[in-house]
């Protein structure tokens, strides 16, 4: 159970949504909080560092959005992020300082932490990435089962109920996904973990690890 709590997967200072995981057991239970925080968060920021734009939308000053980007609130931008050409942004978003959305990138009812990267045709939906988490080209979240059914979390043996129907994945800090791959509903994937290129994910994969199949997870050798 441990692998699954917010402070083994996430550097809890590194998101300006750091109050909303407070009393929480899983980071999952965060999803349906995201967008009364915002409607919550966004009229005490700085008018100094942000700018309201639209209905309940708040983007830092010195972040670079691009023209052609779609942007619906409730959402927040944060310092010095960078929202490329043709990004989606659908609502419910918290993105993270310095972080980048991609072209042609959609984003629905997640958290990005500072520092994240899902530049290159990324779907990111009813998810929190970690700090510095990077998915790669063209990967993505699956967030809702095809059967319909409420995701369940697979730990091994441990299957744990959320009650959730739409949950795409849980990314740890420093989480590398390679391109092309799929995280299947109600993945959670440890800290400086590495995924392989064209990936099918699901259920809770190990911190320090590099996911070469569902049959090949091995250590990773972690340099300092």
């Amino acid at each position: 159970m441990s692998k699954l709590a917010i402070k083994e997967l996430y550097t809890i200072d590194e998101t300006i949504a750091k109050d909303i995981f407070d009393g929480i057991r899983y980071p999952w239970e965060v999803l349906s909080k995201i967008h009364d925080f915002i409607l919550k968060l966004g009229p005490t920021l700085s008018q100094e560092e942000y700018e309201k734009k639209g209905d309940d939308i708040w983007i830092a000053k010195d972040a670079v959005i691009a023209k052609t980007v779609s942007i619906t609130g409730p959402c927040i931008i944060g310092k010095g992020a960078e929202i490329r050409q043709s990004a989606f942004i659908r609502g419910n978003a918290i993105v993270g300082e310095g972080a980048v959305v991609g072209n042609s990138t959609e984003l629905k009812n997640v958290i990005l932490f500072n520092k994240v990267q899902v530049p290159h045709y990324n779907y990111v939906g009813d998810s929190i990435l970690g700090y510095k988490s990077h998915m790669g080209a063209g990967s993505i979240t699956s967030n809702v089962k095809s059967d319909k059914r409420l995701v369940v979390v697979k730990n091994g043996e441990e299957q744990i109920e959320t009650g959730l129907k739409k949950f795409g994945a849980m990314l740890g800090d420093n989480v590398e996904v390679g391109c092309g791959s799929v995280l299947n509903p109600g993945t959670v994937i440890g800290k400086n973990t590495n995924i392989y290129p064209l990936s099918s994910v699901r259920g809770v994969i190990p911190a320090n690890s590099i996911f070469k199949s569902a049959d090949d997870i091995v250590d990773k050798k972690i340099t300092r």
